[in-house]
């Protein structure tokens, strides 16, 4: 394992160099943060300030600063366009002729990516939730941070898994960002990151529970929230961990079949 400590040391210098880029970035972010605040601020107004199935207006807020949080947190950043160029140029050619395994090897990478860019948008971050403080309801129960930290694991697990997966199409397709634009059009609307998926009808909720998007983004938020209870949280996580497992074996065949058809061109 010293190896991949060492990719994950190598990674976070890495990442360092683009501090100023992430710090950057994060703050031009929070331009988007506002301008949603500012809109369903006019929604509820336009309601008389009641409440949409459980979410009034605090509790918007309160969701879509959860959602920066967690999407510095567990979102990768060009893993996927990383892993098909090395597909794509030759560079696997390396790794493949090391004792190294390459989901691994990108694993460590991409936990140190994301270490490291939430350690230096932190003061972002808190900043944004001084200002919005007074929306803030944080959860009194210690088993409630428990598992809402279990479910960020795993979606972080499940996102990865997704962003590999994609990028194995680079064995049989010499340009995926078609694929990956559209299949992360409908993770970026079936995650929650555009709006609470409890404000949708009940039966498109209850087909959404089977699918892996919202076990994404929504699910540890609605943890955390209290929005999910009880035997409901037992059931998501079961879910959860089930699409986890299931992306990793995809990963895993799509990478075993990748390599018969790989030509070890360039590199």
């Amino acid at each position: 394992m010293r190896k991949y400590f060492k990719v994950f040391d190598i990674g976070l210098q890495n990442t360092f160099v683009y501090r100023w880029n992430f710090l950057f970035r994060s703050l031009f972010g929070l331009f988007p943060l506002l301008g949603t605040v500012f809109i369903w601020g006019a929604i509820f107004e336009a309601k008389g300030g009641g409440a949409i199935n459980d979410f009034d207006y605090a509790a918007t807020v309160f969701y879509f600063l959860l959602v920066m949080l967690l999407d510095n947190l567990v979102t990768p950043t060009d893993d996927e366009w990383q892993v098909a160029a090395d597909i794509r140029d030759g560079l696997m050619n390396a790794f493949l002729v090391k004792p190294m395994n390459y989901l691994v090897y990108r694993l460590a990478l991409f936990l140190s990516n994301r270490l490291l860019y939430t350690f230096v948008t932190l003061p972002v971050m808190i900043g944004v939730f001084v200002v919005f403080r007074k929306y803030l309801v944080w959860p009194a129960s210690a088993e409630t941070w428990l598992l809402t930290f279990i479910s960020v694991v795993l979606a972080g697990l499940l996102q990865f898994f997704i962003a590999y997966s994609l990028a194995m199409l680079a064995f049989w397709m010499l340009e995926i960002s078609t694929v990956v634009f559209i299949l992360y059009s409908f993770e970026y609307f079936l995650s929650g990151h555009m709006f609470p998926l409890a404000l949708m009808p009940a039966h498109v909720q209850a087909v959404l529970k089977l699918l892996p998007f919202p076990y994404e983004m929504y699910f540890p938020i609605a943890i955390f929230m209290g929005q999910v209870r009880g035997t409901a949280i037992w059931q998501g996580l079961a879910i959860q961990s089930s699409w986890v497992i299931l992306c990793w074996w995809g990963t895993t065949m799509l990478w075993r079949s990748g390599l018969r058809r790989y030509q070890a061109v360039g590199g």
